[in-house]
């Protein structure tokens, strides 16, 4: 017997890892994220004392940790307000209809689940092979206004984070010609109620890795997620790839919509460059014509511009 071939095969690196550094990683980890969750509630008023915040419960990584997130919070905040999560039970074959109502009621939250088969409408009218984006969209966000109108809900609370706000910048400018994103918070287009997306200054790798330390009961979807062909999941990829070569690209892309400066770019709606006319004054925002414009900052000064007064070091 060759004594080599019988020794058990080497752990993975993750789980030889000293259960302390694992614990104290766990811990930055989520003192960051309450941080930046923290910080975008501030700086856009998403949340106000009395509020009744609907989360919207997919049951993916990104909803799940913002139900999370959200729930801690709530403990710390002076402000007091209620949450209630929503999940839409869309009749996709094979959805655990069982897991999401046992984990909330587990965790003491107060919940609706509300059944809609808008997967076979989806499956109907979407020929095979084209995206179901759009429409699934639409028909979800019919049934959840109704459903925030029925509950009394304030606000709106969706799951998307840093990474979906830049990939959706990225789409609208190849595609669609448009500088456009996914803002922070924003009117819904019945102009009924507030849709607010506290991940808004959270990276997609660090919700990952939430996911994995906190164990949530995570239901992948088979419409948008099983979908490899769209244009959003190639922009992703290309955005991780950008990311892996040049960290903090993304940052920087998210501190650009954050301080758009009209009169460097094109929208007359926006700024009047018909109306133009020499003043003689000296304009420091005026066009610095043939002169190198400076580099992008590092991405630890992207972080401090957005938010003076964090180092991004102390509370890590």
């Amino acid at each position: 017997m060759n004594a080599v071939n019988d020794l058990p095969a080497a752990a993975p690196a993750e789980t030889r890892k000293d259960p302390r550094k694992l614990a104290f990683e766990a811990q930055k980890l989520g003192k960051r994220l309450h941080r930046q969750v923290g910080q975008a509630i501030a700086d856009f008023n998403m949340i106000e004392a009395g509020d009744k915040v609907m989360v919207c419960l997919s049951g993916g990584k990104d909803s799940h940790a913002l139900l999370d997130l959200l729930l801690s919070l709530r403990e710390r905040s002076p402000a007091r307000f209620d949450l209630v999560a929503v999940n839409l039970d869309q009749k996709q074959p094979g959805f655990p209809a069982h897991v999401l109502p046992e984990y909330l009621a587990r965790r003491g939250v107060p919940h609706r689940i509300e059944e809609q088969d808008t997967y076979s409408i989806v499956k109907k009218l979407v020929p095979e092979g084209q995206t179901m984006c759009s429409l699934c969209s639409r028909l979800r966000r019919g049934v959840l206004y109704r459903v925030a109108r029925e509950l009394g809900a304030t606000k709106i609370a969706l799951g998307h984070h840093r990474d979906d706000m830049v990939v959706t910048l990225l789409l609208n400018m190849f595609f669609g010609g448009r500088l456009k994103s996914m803002p922070p918070k924003l009117v819904t287009d019945d102009g009924q109620h507030i849709v607010i997306r506290p991940l808004a200054y959270v990276a997609e790798t660090d919700l990952e890795r939430w996911a994995e330390h906190r164990q949530f009961p995570i239901i992948p979807c088979s419409l948008c997620g099983s979908q490899d062909n769209l244009q959003r999941v190639q922009v992703k990829k290309m955005l991780r790839e950008w990311e892996r070569q040049h960290p903090g690209r993304s940052d920087n892309m998210l501190h650009a919509m954050a301080h758009v400066v009209p009169s460097h770019l094109m929208d007359r709606n926006l700024y009047p460059f018909a109306a133009l006319q020499p003043t003689g004054a000296v304009d420091a925002g005026g066009d610095v014509a043939f002169d190198d414009e400076p580099c992008a900052a590092p991405t630890t000064a992207v972080r401090l511009q957005m938010h003076p007064g964090n180092t991004g070091d102390e509370e890590d």
